[in-house]
């Protein structure tokens, strides 16, 4: 039986329960392989400089959260991971292989293996949850309509939303439309989820649930979540390694115990939201 089958799933609780216990994750110890890794990482746009020289490595087969405060190129680095963005220097490693050194179709290639759910879960308004959770099987395989069906309604119902799969995306609450984003960027078992904001909008409740569903899709799964947030309760409830980036780089990075552990000043006063520190208003 999987540790985790004893936790509730975000399937059978109850969306208006006021309180939901989870637990942080243990430190099950973390492979020396990295799934992504960043050098030397530059962008800027303009004179505006958002990434200074981001080296960080995300451990194969755990999850890990980036933390920042707002506006400090999570996103961007998001985008780079992606190949959306071409540095203005350093690179990016995917599973040992430069992005730098790819061709444009190697890229699109690798994307595959990389799922991706958007803070608001960027669904297609006009699909159904049913046509937007098929539409990537539809884009990048064969299978028929028969198969389709099938792995569909198995994502959505291990969301549980297989009783939404008609509904349309106005129809849905913000969680039910975050679940269809998990369940659409799991789709085609890629090997890492980059799941950027997930919290965004959500109530601490549904937080909790999300970040309990996060965790029991990895384990289920497999493979390398990076949870790119600011919410220190979801980071802390599903991480197993935590890297801050702030003004443009990493400047700690390591498993989610010491992290959350730390005795420096910064660390220690953003990943505790206490108000008194170095961290300030600008």
């Amino acid at each position: 039986m999987s540790p985790l089958a004893h936790r509730p799933s975000l399937a059978d609780t109850d969306p208006g329960a006021d309180h939901v216990h989870i637990q942080a994750r243990p430190n099950t110890g973390l492979s020396d392989v990295c799934a992504v890794e960043t050098r030397g990482l530059c962008k800027a746009f303009g004179s505006s400089r958002i990434l200074n020289g981001v080296d960080l490595r995300i451990p194969e087969g755990a999850i890990c959260s980036v933390m920042g405060p707002s506006g400090t190129g999570k996103s961007v680095l998001i985008k780079h991971i992606l190949g959306l963005f071409k540095p203005d220097a350093g690179e990016v490693l995917v599973r040992g292989r430069s992005l730098n050194k790819m061709s444009r179709s190697e890229v699109i290639a690798m994307r595959r293996d990389i799922g991706v759910m958007f803070q608001d879960g960027a669904l297609f308004s006009s699909m159904t949850v049913y046509d937007n959770v098929a539409f990537p099987l539809r884009q990048h395989t064969d299978y028929n309509d028969h198969d389709v069906r099938e792995i569909v309604m198995e994502h959505l119902e291990k969301v549980g939303l297989a009783f939404a799969a008609n509904r349309f995306p106005n129809e849905l609450s913000g969680g039910m439309k975050k679940r269809a984003g998990l369940a659409r960027g799991l789709v085609l078992d890629p090997g890492i989820v980059l799941a950027d904001e997930p919290d965004s909008g959500l109530d601490p409740v549904r937080t909790a649930l999300l970040g309990q569903l996060l965790i029991e899709r990895h384990a289920e799964l497999g493979g390398t979540l990076l949870v790119i947030t600011h919410n220190m309760m979801l980071a802390k409830r599903v991480s197993d390694y935590v890297a801050v980036l702030w003004r443009g780089k990493i400047i700690a990075a390591g498993p989610a115990e010491d992290m959350f552990d730390s005795d420096d000043p910064f660390i220690r006063q953003f990943l505790s939201g206490e108000s008194k520190g170095p961290l300030g208003m600008d």
